[in-house]
């Protein structure tokens, strides 16, 4: 069978070849210029505030930061990557994800990313100390698939299974660059609405009565000997952390009429929260805004599948934009297996009204900020950890690939589990009389 190559495929080999070739003058270069390299005329999209496109510019990164961006931009001895007019943008958020604390969502024992205690509904167990960021695994086998397609970074999310509380526990923000620790403060994770009405006495309204029940708790209102206590002593120690020192409370939460309350609740006890789903925020866009909520959206939630999603909309991330709230993006369903869709997300976001720049910086600079990281990623500019794509075409667009991820400065290998089983299967059939059968097929093929 003969193989059909088409222009803009060799047009990506070409591409790959050149990178390849950068890659390898590192090597050659030495361990310290490893974390170097400069990338010329590539279109940068910085993801910064204000001006955040510069076309055909250079981008030198040293000791694993970028140093320098302009143009005609050199630096003896470090390899050079010609980008060709192609974009340039940070390395992508991946949502909120079970990335390293999740393998296969389908068999428990491969998965740590929620707690199960206390199984009797007569006695919650709320364990705010929870914290899955230790069981992070940075070799797993979710990494490299992740990043190959232009992620960087993402956000651990915790939750509950039957038997916990609502309130999940705790996680963080891990660069998929190998590292074994997160890159900025614990989020603490809650969930509301009716999927989590089961882990309050089948009502809703309970969750308000409960939330205020840990925080006097917490505040020494009720004695932590007391047959209502709830908390452990580390765990009113980890709250105080949330209500009173202003960490991150991520609040997964669909229905209006919920997100009302919630912003009710936030602001009678000072509790700085991001909202994760928010199918029907775009009805308190003004609210939320005022408030400062940072909102991370799904755009494809836009079916009433339930009650608590009866006004979703399409247009739900252009009318928070409009209204001045910050949008981010992650998904509904297994967004540790397919990472790699937020893209499609934000590029549906963008097509139905929200500007093309807010739609890479949901991706980017937006969830750096509200998850305190903006010091590391998010954007590209001096000083700033070099976690770089270069992609060959719209990043928002999902015919467009990325060629080459750098982390650190470090040129990331462009392979997955994925990639290699792709490549050995698609390889021509081996023959026994070749000699160079791979080790998994028989000693004859027939």
């Amino acid at each position: 069978m003969t193989t059909t190559v088409s222009k803009r495929a060799r047009a990506l080999l070409a591409g790959a070849a050149l990178l390849i070739a950068g890659a390898a003058c590192a090597q050659e270069a030495g361990a310290d210029s490893g974390q170097s390299v400069l990338i010329r005329n590539a279109n940068v999209y910085t993801a910064t505030e204000g001006a955040g496109y510069l076309e055909e510019h250079d981008v030198l990164v040293r000791d694993g930061k970028v140093a320098a961006i302009g143009r005609g931009l050199s630096f003896p001895g470090v390899p050079v990557v010609e980008a060709g007019g192609r974009p340039l943008t940070p390395a992508l958020f991946g949502g909120i994800t079970g990335i390293g604390i999740e393998e296969v969502s389908g068999e428990d024992r491969t998965t740590d990313n929620a707690l199960t205690l206390g199984a009797d509904d007569k006695h919650m167990v709320v364990r705010p100390e929870f914290d899955v960021t230790l069981a992070y695994n940075p070799d797993s086998v979710l990494v490299p698939v992740t990043r190959v397609e232009g992620i960087g970074f993402t956000l651990l999310g915790a939750g509950s299974r039957a038997g916990g509380s609502i309130i999940g526990g705790q996680g963080a923000v891990v660069r998929l660059d190998g590292g074994p620790d997160p890159v900025g403060p614990r989020v603490l994770f809650v969930q509301l609405g009716s999927g989590s009405a089961r882990l309050t006495g089948s009502s809703r309204a309970a969750q308000w009565m409960l939330l205020d029940q840990l925080i006097d708790e917490m505040r020494g209102r009720i004695a932590p000997d007391s047959r209502m206590a709830l908390l452990t002593p580390a765990g009113r120690e980890t709250l105080a952390r949330y209500i009173d020192d202003g960490g991150r409370v991520m609040v997964g939460v669909d229905r209006a009429s919920d997100i009302r309350q919630l912003l009710r609740w936030s602001k009678r006890h000072g509790v700085r929260i991001a909202i994760a789903g928010g199918a029907e925020a775009w009805k308190l866009a003004p609210q939320l805004a005022a408030a400062g909520v940072p909102v991370f959206v799904d755009p494809l939630a836009n079916l009433p599948s339930d009650f608590d999603h009866i006004g979703a909309s399409l247009e739900n991330a252009a009318r928070l934009h409009a209204a001045g709230v910050q949008v981010a993006f992650t998904q509904s369903g297994d967004a540790s297996h397919n990472a790699r869709k937020i893209r499609q997300l934000a590029g549906n976001a963008v097509a139905n009204g929200l500007p093309w720049e807010n739609g890479l910086a949901g991706l980017t600079r937006v969830p750096a900020q509200a998850l305190g990281v903006d010091d590391r990623v998010g954007t590209i500019a001096r000083g700033m950890v070099a976690d770089l794509v270069l992609w060959s075409g719209d990043p928002l667009e999902v015919s467009s690939v990325a060629e080459q991820v750098w982390l650190g400065g470090w040129a990331i290998p462009m392979r997955s589990r994925q990639t290699e089983l792709r490549d050995r299967y698609l390889a021509p059939k081996p023959s026994a009389e070749s000699g160079d059968l791979p080790r998994a097929y028989p000693a004859a093929v027939r």
